[in-house]
């Protein structure tokens, strides 16, 4: 970290110390919200999530796979995330990197965990059934990747439709089928700054953050949870934050439904 980002960080860090932030947000408050659906013409579901300035693209792409031995009546689901070099000045193009990776694993963990989709309903016929291959791409970092990534995860497979299958194969020509949701899920992330705790951390607040915790929740239980850097939250917060993402859940479902075609 360079001189300037210290000096920014600190400052971070003392204006959250007084309960401020540094765009005028209370500490459980998110960022403006904006999703899109239907914004890639290809995918069967596809949606941009503007989280303040962090924006990040998902496409879902429905193909027909075989079965996995240990699942042969089920299809599956596959995330994968990509932080784009036009994002931030310090992501690059190559292999994916472990924040890549990360931000892929906790997405697929919360969609996964919360039977978003049921993997049964995704069976075709013996040895054959329907894989969801959502690709998540970063296009621009201002902080909390998770949130935003699941909410445009979330947001392209409820907005999916099926191809026909026939004869073996898909036909992308006929996608009148809309995919069957069985449940919507959605994360909240916090951060720990010195001893305050703010919500939606922004690239600026990420740099100063000590914990974090990412909850992802159905609205009515938690579905995974993932806690990141050194730092460490007390049992009380945790249960306190665990009920503000239960709560904030009402929220995303709403940017959802209204963005549904």
């Amino acid at each position: 970290m360079g001189a300037i980002e210290i000096i920014k960080s600190d400052y971070i860090r003392e204006i959250i110390a007084k309960g401020e932030r540094e765009d005028g947000r209370k500490a459980m408050d998110y960022r403006n919200i904006a999703v899109k659906t239907d914004v890639i013409d290809h995918a069967e579901g596809s949606a941009q999530v503007d989280m303040g300035n962090t924006r990040v693209l998902a496409g879902a792409k429905i193909v027909v796979d075989d079965v996995h031995s240990d699942t042969p009546d089920q299809g599956n689901i596959v995330i994968s995330a990509e932080l784009l070099p036009l994002a931030a000045a310090e992501y690059e193009t190559g292999p994916p990197s472990p924040e890549a990776i990360e931000l892929a694993r906790v997405v697929d963990r919360g969609i996964r965990a919360g039977n978003c989709v049921k993997l049964e309903d995704l069976f075709l016929e013996e040895g054959k059934a329907w894989t969801i291959y959502v690709d998540v791409y970063v296009l621009n970092y201002d902080g909390n990747l998770f949130d935003a990534s699941t909410l445009a995860a979330m947001a392209a497979i409820a907005n999916a439709r099926l191809p026909t299958y026939k004869d073996g194969s898909a036909d992308y020509n006929d996608r009148s089928k809309k995919l069957e949701i069985n449940s919507i899920v959605a994360s909240s992330t916090f951060a720990k700054i010195g001893n305050s705790i703010v919500i939606d951390p922004s690239g600026a607040e990420e740099a100063a953050t000590d914990a974090r915790l990412t909850v992802a929740t159905d609205g009515k239980v938690v579905r995974a949870m993932q806690k990141g850097l050194s730092g460490s939250f007390t049992l009380n917060e945790v249960e306190e934050l665990v009920n503000i993402a239960l709560e904030k859940h009402k929220e995303f479902i709403k940017h959802i439904e209204s963005a549904k075609r």
